[in-house]
């Protein structure tokens, strides 16, 4: 069955949604964006149509004007109408793509798809861009087309830059829908395409589950500063340098604790679930989140930038100590791990020569790769049946250097499957098979092609 897409309905105007509208045009589609109506709005604002799409209005204007820009040039903008539920659902008749991304809250999404079933036309593709709520809850009730048309396809923030698109289709999806957006999301949105299981967080969010609460609990068993730890787990393994607390800092902490309480209250059979419930949760959560203190979005977080300059000019930092719960001016860190990934430039070597050090930052890295590697093979085939898709998502999503498994490739999958044990970690059964059959590595190239 052959598709095109020209115009796109979005449901919802919140950083997310306008980010995605403003993609969308980006590539040539004719957008609508709604959202509700202002809560202030009386009876007298009735044919003001610019007062009754105000939220909408007002949500595209911020994102022009945010940084990065989520526009290839400002007068793609001219490519989207705004409007508002109540008066402009009927709209969406003329559109060829719906995607819905409201409030995570599965009653509000429901009660926006019966809108959308009443005014779509027939054959219309619908999707929703949840991060978290599972696809066939969203599709119960609704007709047999509105099912077989309708899946989740997730982007990650901000929707122009970051690659990851996860497709998640439904038992009910039709497999040329899938396929679809298999190609669409890769050829004509500019995106890495990964197709996920109908599961908790799906893919990058669920791995991007463990490795975060993984982190945090190594920081506070090591008693390490968050400026050491964001050097840890930056360059010097081929993340982001922002690190782990500066990107919590970028995303919203509040994002990343509603992903958490996803998963920890949806996944009763994973294994470090099972572990995270019985850690007492640190002070600074509470903290953090009853202050408010949500990080860019908010003005301070896990960082706080102050009016102090320094010699130089520049504003001075300040870091949470997340012990005492106050902020003091970041520190320069000086760990023996991180000379080694000055001074070795091949990552499989770096890795190898870290993970064998028995200072603090070894044990950090130990620890934190022999627990990510039995989780990422633990989630084979719950979450996906190629390997390699968890390691495409955490690239994309996360703008990892590598994913888990070609990190463990580069540790020697034997030494993984040691260092994991010796942690008390559990290994799937596939893993053991495979190093039996002779298999010693999770990636080949044979005859120019990758091979997993």
């Amino acid at each position: 069955m052959s598709r095109r897409i020209s115009k796109v309905a979005v449901l919802g105007s919140g950083v997310m949604g306008s980010g995605i509208a403003c993609h969308l045009a980006n590539v040539g589609l004719e957008v609508l964006m709604l959202d509700i109506l202002p809560f202030d709005i009386s009876d007298t604002d009735k044919g003001k149509k610019a007062v009754r799409n105000g939220i909408a209005d007002k949500s595209l204007k911020a994102a022009i004007k945010s940084k990065p820009a989520p526009l290839y040039d400002k007068k793609f903008v001219s490519r989207i109408t705004t409007g508002n539920f109540d008066d402009d659902m009927e709209k969406i008749v003329d559109c060829d793509w719906i995607i819905e991304v409201v409030i995570e809250r599965l009653d509000i999404k429901q009660s926006i798809f019966e809108k959308v079933e009443r005014h779509r036309k027939v054959g219309s593709l619908i999707t929703s861009n949840t991060s978290g709520i599972p696809i066939h809850m969203l599709a119960e009730g609704r007709s047999d087309d509105f099912r077989s048309n309708f899946c989740g396809t997730h982007f990650f923030n901000p929707a122009r830059y970051m690659k990851l698109f996860e497709v998640i289709p439904h038992t009910g999806t039709d497999q040329d829908v899938i396929d679809f957006w298999m190609h669409y999301g890769d050829r004509y949105l500019g995106k890495k395409t990964v197709l996920c299981k109908d599961t908790p967080a799906f893919i990058a969010n669920r791995i991007g589950f463990f490795s975060g609460n993984r982190i945090a609990e190594l920081t506070l068993k090591y008693d390490l500063k968050i400026e050491a730890v964001d050097k840890l787990t930056g360059s010097a393994i081929g993340w982001p340098s922002t690190g782990s607390f500066r990107l919590l800092d970028l995303v919203g902490f509040d994002t990343s604790q509603k992903v958490r309480t996803g998963v920890m209250d949806n996944c009763p059979n994973d294994e470090y679930v099972k572990v995270a419930k019985d850690i007492k949760e640190p002070a600074y959560v509470n903290f953090l989140l009853e202050n408010k203190f949500l990080g860019n979005k908010t003005g301070q977080g896990f960082y706080k930038k102050t009016k102090e300059k320094d010699a130089k000019g520049k504003s001075i930092i300040h870091a949470l100590n997340l012990n005492t719960l106050e902020y003091a001016p970041t520190e320069k860190i000086r760990l023996d791990v991180l000379g080694v990934s000055k001074q070795v430039e091949l990552m499989d070597k770096r890795m190898q020569q870290m993970l064998s050090m028995d200072t603090v930052g070894g044990k950090f890295y130990k620890e934190y790769f022999g627990g990510l590697f039995a989780y990422a093979a633990n989630r084979i085939p719950e979450i996906t049946d190629g390997l390699y898709s968890i390691d495409d998502a955490m690239k994309a999503g996360y703008a990892w250097g590598y994913g888990p498994f070609e990190y463990w490739d580069m540790v020697g999958v034997e030494a993984g499957v040691k260092l994991a044990r010796l942690l008390g970690e559990s290994i799937p059964s596939w893993v053991d098979d495979m190093l039996a059959s002779g298999v010693t590595s999770f990636y080949k190239v044979e005859d120019r092609q990758r091979k997993y």
